[in-house]
């Protein structure tokens, strides 16, 4: 690590490398962007003049000065990538979802802790403000008892795009776009469940793969709903809770996404602007002598880069993963777990490692 700081080497510059890793990477100050592969070296160096570009993942994986490789390539390339820079000897960040076939992530994770390297997953909505603010509400029992939530991630997009998330290639599809986020957030927040129950639709006209989905997580005394669509004009609350003390409701999606498309590029530590998520409401309504009183509820602040301040802070043994492998491996389980369950139309009990049940 040349100067103390983890040199990176980014592998793709699409949608995902461009908008969120490289603007992340460069946001925290232990971190380098040292090379990207990329078959677009001039879009590249239009965003970042002075980084190296190489034609090939092999050419950036095999260079003994990069320290860890993020991969942020399309979904079926995970795995190869991710084990080929294992293998090199590099720690590695793969975006999601951590691969298509639950076994290969499983030879991933086993790889990583065979050659001591770090391995993590880009489950950046961790680090959303609403995900944050539910979690604290959840950790003081401001609802109670949580019975029923909802938690859905939206888009307007009704004319189908030619590339390879929208086509009908292994990996596709809005369950593997979507629903890791949507899953490792509810196993965040709620352990693992004790089955699931998936419906995925082509709802679009022209549509190659999925694009809207509901997956039904059945607890002992708590439903959880997690739906995704790309044909509603109009969204619903991105989270709705109901508890035996009261309902959160949030209104629209967090607003880290919409800034990094925008160019903004963030900071860590962040700055004051950073992460705040304004004109969205949520709210907390509770009942008081037979009426519903509405309460506003100051949302807590997101924070994307802290992923990557926290990929540094393990790969020099000053502080934890911050999504362990193990994490990402019970979300694939789950996602595995659910396409099995809509091909066979019903609910399938889940057995499969992760967080206690309950």
């Amino acid at each position: 690590m040349a100067g103390g700081r983890v040199r990176v080497g980014l592998v793709g510059y699409g949608y995902a490398g461009k908008t969120f890793h490289a603007p992340l990477i460069a946001a925290v100050p232990a971190l380098e962007l040292a090379a990207v592969a990329s078959s677009d070296a001039a879009k590249v160096h239009a965003d970042w003049p002075g980084v190296a570009v190489h034609a090939s993942p092999a050419e950036l994986i095999a260079r003994d000065d990069i320290d860890l490789v993020v991969i942020a390539t399309p979904n079926a390339t995970h795995h190869p990538l991710a084990r080929d820079a294992l293998l090199a000897g590099r720690h590695v960040v793969v975006d999601k979802p951590f691969t298509v076939h639950l076994a290969d992530a499983r030879e991933l994770v086993a790889l990583a802790r065979e050659r001591g390297r770090l391995l993590s997953v880009f489950h950046n909505r961790r680090f959303d403000g609403d995900f944050l603010t539910v979690r604290k509400l959840l950790a003081e029992g401001a609802l109670g008892r949580v019975v029923d939530v909802e938690s859905r991630h939206d888009r307007w997009r009704p004319e189908v795009r030619q590339r390879w998330r929208e086509s009908a290639g292994p990996g596709a599809g809005l369950w593997f776009d979507l629903g890791p986020h949507l899953v490792d957030q509810a196993l965040q927040l709620f352990g693992s469940p004790r089955a699931i129950a998936l419906e995925r639709a082509l709802v679009r006209d022209g549509a190659l793969a999925d694009d809207w989905f509901h997956a039904s997580l059945r607890y002992d005394r708590l439903h959880v709903h997690l739906r995704a669509s790309m044909l509603a004009a109009a969204s619903a609350p991105r989270f709705t809770l109901h508890g035996t003390r009261g309902s959160f409701v949030k209104q629209g999606l967090d607003a880290q996404e919409d800034a990094l498309k925008a160019g903004v590029r963030p900071t860590w530590p962040a700055r004051a602007d950073w992460g705040v998520d304004p004109g969205r409401a949520a709210i907390v309504t509770r009942e008081a002598d037979g009426t519903a009183v509405e309460t506003p509820v100051l949302l807590e602040r997101g924070a994307h880069q802290a992923y990557f301040a926290g990929v540094a802070a393990a790969i020099r043994g000053q502080a934890p993963n911050p999504v362990p492998p193990e994490e990402a491996l019970a979300v694939m389980a789950l996602i595995e777990l659910g396409i099995a369950s809509a091909d066979k139309r019903r609910e399938l009990e889940w057995r499969i490692e992760g967080a206690p049940a309950r």
